[in-house]
């Protein structure tokens, strides 16, 4: 998965929008002003930062080494992945319907 890949899908969920509120280095993808991804940028792999249910963050840690506590976020509420292909591009795509929709539905 390429890094533009990744930020098309973001990009197409309804109202979703890039900001960079923390320099170049860190794309920032707001759905009701309300950040519900983190992309950081020319990392290989891929970091890509989503806001999780505390209970399927913790399973996911558990099942893949690939993903882990959210960098530099809330370790609680966020996981960073590494888009290694571990998990697979639509298992991703669900993981990043779950965050925008955490944000969206609140």
């Amino acid at each position: 998965m390429t890094h533009k890949q990744v930020e098309e899908y973001l990009l197409s969920m309804p109202n979703a929008k890039l900001d960079y509120p923390f320099g170049e280095g860190v794309a920032v993808y707001k759905a009701q002003d309300k950040m519900f991804a983190l992309v950081q940028e020319k990392s290989d792999p891929v970091q890509l930062s989503l806001k999780c249910d505390p209970l399927l963050a913790e399973t996911l840690r558990e099942k893949y080494e690939t993903v882990l506590p959210g960098y530099h976020l809330n370790k609680k509420h966020w996981n960073t992945i590494l888009l290694t292909g571990q998990l697979d591009w639509e298992e991703i795509q669900g993981l990043i319907r779950h965050s925008y929709n955490l944000v969206t539905e609140a």
